[in-house]
């Protein structure tokens, strides 16, 4: 009795197998088959094939996306900023070699040390159009003080970790020009 069963499941499948692959569309001469390694179900991966030039798809049966809506992403999403490697402290002044022509860029947290460095540098940093990288602040609000404290200065909350390391830093507030770090 288990015999005839198996027969039949086995006959089944092939006729199966047979009439997936006689629904296949043809091929153009030339191309080599495709053949599936492991089958697990979900989307076809037909559609993707159009962007493979000689896949033998037509651009009508090709992957059409879905319009999505668009993310708006705000400053008061890449807060709080920490950048574990630095911390506020003195910072010896050293030679760069940095490409001419180079942005003036300086390092800043919201603590009283870099509040007090920024007061008493904010015009020479206007002068330079140097741009301001917050390393350390907690929240919206503090980063709007600092703001508030640099009159006009840019100021950009950024995690400075790898770039600490690169210039050889542990403490901030810092001025990096193409050719002095100081602070």
């Amino acid at each position: 009795m288990k015999t005839p069963l198996i027969a039949m499941v086995g006959l089944v499948a092939s006729t199966a197998v047979l009439s997936g692959h006689a629904q296949q569309p043809p091929r153009p001469p030339g191309l080599p088959e495709l053949t599936v390694v492991a089958d697990r179900g979900g989307e076809p991966a037909r559609p993707y094939y159009v962007a493979i030039g000689m896949a033998g798809v037509d651009e009508e049966d090709g992957y059409v996306s879905e319009p999505s809506a668009p993310v708006s992403i705000g400053e008061r999403d890449m807060l709080p900023v920490d950048s574990g490697t630095l911390s506020p402290g003195r910072v010896q002044p050293r030679s760069l070699d940095l490409p001419p022509g180079m942005t003036p860029f300086f390092l800043v947290g919201a603590d009283d040390l870099s509040v007090e460095w920024l007061k008493q540098r904010r015009a020479i940093l206007r002068e330079m159009n140097a741009v301001g990288l917050v390393v350390q602040v907690s929240d919206l609000e503090k980063l709007e003080q600092l703001r508030a404290v640099g009159q006009g200065l840019e100021l950009r909350p950024v995690s400075a970790d790898d770039l600490a390391g690169r210039l050889g830093l542990s403490h901030y507030p810092v001025l990096i020009t193409a050719d002095i770090i100081e602070q």
